[in-house]
């Protein structure tokens, strides 16, 4: 028996009782009141730290009534209740709003003591903190609030066909509360693919008309429509009958492959547009990325020098054969890239590859999948562990600085890659491979050549100052993890 109304009823009432967000927009308050106490704590510990008697430590809960100041600007920067936020645009959204915040603190004192001090030095250094503090807190708050009784808010989607079935997958994998699929609704009439009434646990019903219903019943206030198969009178019908009692609704376009968050309305008298435009094609926008990666890249050098000259020792300790090697792959627009390497393999390692591929059916079998073996018996113990943390690339900071390179973009391929890439290789390396990207912030090598097409894609459309740096940001996190390296 296909699952019915009076079904779902039971389904649903069992699992949800809140359809609203106001749960998820206090709890993110609460992240963002403790992140900007810690950012205020920070500013005046480095200040602390630097002279102990130029200020008192403990004199910063004083300036805690201007937290909420910073609460108000988050919320006029629409990061409440910041469901389905892009990253980067969450980043961008908090790093403005905290430098308006922060800079009528210090003017405001400077106004009232005609003088810049050292607690106004503090709130520079708060300043400089707060946007990494903020997106931490952020995501420990979804952390927290994933493992909580707290569903997520329920959505409706609209649609049991692939694209359908994609946004299920999404909003279920997402690590961020916030919409979660509660039922699917279709005008098929036959069951989809093996299953009678449900997807992933989510129920179907085979009837467009019930979402009239759906919202007074259980005041849901959130439509995803995902039927790119729809007639443009069959959709007018669906938005109009259907949809249209949802507070909330969402169109999944059928051109994923070419949206991106920047896209933009435009009028053509009265023909709707969807505009974009390659950011990475635009002189000023790959300045601002060139000036990034040189100011990241010198400043984390100086930093980080004195521990990659520790790992070039071990590195001769463990093995014999030089530190650096030169590994050449395929660069931007198709052009042979020597890249940087600490030395992570024995020598002669090629030669070995070849000699178990020709004698492991298995084995061969996984290195044509992805070009990388899981327990590679050519890799030395050092080199294990710098491959698990990524510390392997850390040279690949020369390339950074020759400009054969960026901090983030595609990753730079071998020739045996290329054809993996199909149509999309040279439209995907027109720009400066990285040292990381999206793929490797969000799966690395546990995801497939279809999956980075995908996320390489998306960068390219979607690229902004801020995507990179919540890619360097994630990376941080996934280094230490060394989540899906090998």
């Amino acid at each position: 028996m296909g699952m019915d109304l009076s079904r779902f009823d039971l389904w649903y009432r069992i699992r949800y009782r809140r359809t609203s967000s106001a749960f998820i927009a206090t709890a993110m308050i609460l992240a963002d009141l403790f992140g900007g106490m810690l950012s205020i704590g920070t500013g005046f510990f480095w200040v602390n730290l630097y002279d102990m008697s130029i200020i008192n430590f403990k004199s910063f809960v004083t300036y805690w009534p201007y937290l909420p100041f910073f609460i108000i600007l988050f919320w006029m920067f629409r990061l409440y209740p910041g469901v389905s936020l892009a990253p980067a645009e969450e980043l961008r959204h908090f790093t403005t709003a905290s430098l308006i915040t922060h800079g009528g603190i210090i003017l405001s004192r400077y106004i009232e003591a005609t003088k810049f001090d050292a607690i106004s030095a503090a709130f520079i250094v708060s300043f400089v903190f707060s946007p990494v503090i903020l997106m931490v807190c952020r995501s420990l708050g979804h952390s927290i609030l994933r493992r909580s009784p707290v569903k997520g808010i329920p959505a409706v989607i609209f649609g049991s066909g692939p694209l359908g079935r994609l946004v299920v997958e999404q909003l279920l994998g997402s690590k961020r509360m916030g919409y979660v699929p509660v039922l699917i609704l279709d005008h098929a009439p036959e069951p989809v693919a093996g299953d009678e009434d449900s997807y992933r646990g989510i129920p179907i019903i085979y009837d467009l008309s019930l979402g009239p219903e759906l919202v007074r019943r259980y005041n849901i206030k959130m439509a995803i429509i995902a039927m790119p198969e729809l007639s443009d009178d069959e959709l007018a019908r669906l938005l109009n009958y259907s949809v249209a009692d949802f507070r909330y609704n969402v169109l999944i376009p059928d051109f994923v492959s070419v949206a991106n968050i920047w896209m933009s309305i435009r009028d053509f008298e009265g023909l709707l547009g969807l505009a974009t435009t390659h950011r990475l094609r635009m002189g000023w926008n790959l300045a601002m990325k060139r000036a990034l990666d040189l100011f990241v890249v010198i400043l984390g050098g100086l930093i980080v020098m004195p521990f990659l000259l520790v790992i070039a020792l071990l590195i001769k300790l463990s093995s014999p054969g030089p530190v650096l090697y030169k590994h050449f792959r395929v660069g931007q627009n198709g052009k042979a890239l020597g890249v940087y390497k600490f030395r992570s393999m024995v020598i002669n390692a090629d030669a070995r590859l070849r000699d178990m591929l020709e004698s492991d059916g298995e084995l061969r079998k996984e290195w044509e999948a992805n070009y990388k073996l899981k327990k590679d018996p050519r890799i030395t113990w050092i080199g294990r562990w710098m491959r698990g943390t990524s510390i392997d690339e850390f040279p690949q900071i020369f390339n950074v600085l020759k400009g054969e390179m960026s901090l983030v973009g595609p990753r730079p391929v071998t020739e045996a890659e290329v054809e993996r890439y199909g149509e999309n290789f040279q439209r995907i390396f027109s720009v400066k491979p990285g040292m990381t990207g999206l793929w490797q912030v969000s799966g690395r090598s546990d995801t497939d050549y279809n999956d980075r097409v995908s996320y390489d894609s998306y960068y390219l459309q979607s690229w902004s100052i801020w995507l990179d740096l919540w890619v360097l940001y994630k990376t941080v996190g996934v280094v230490f993890r060394g989540k899906g390296a090998y």
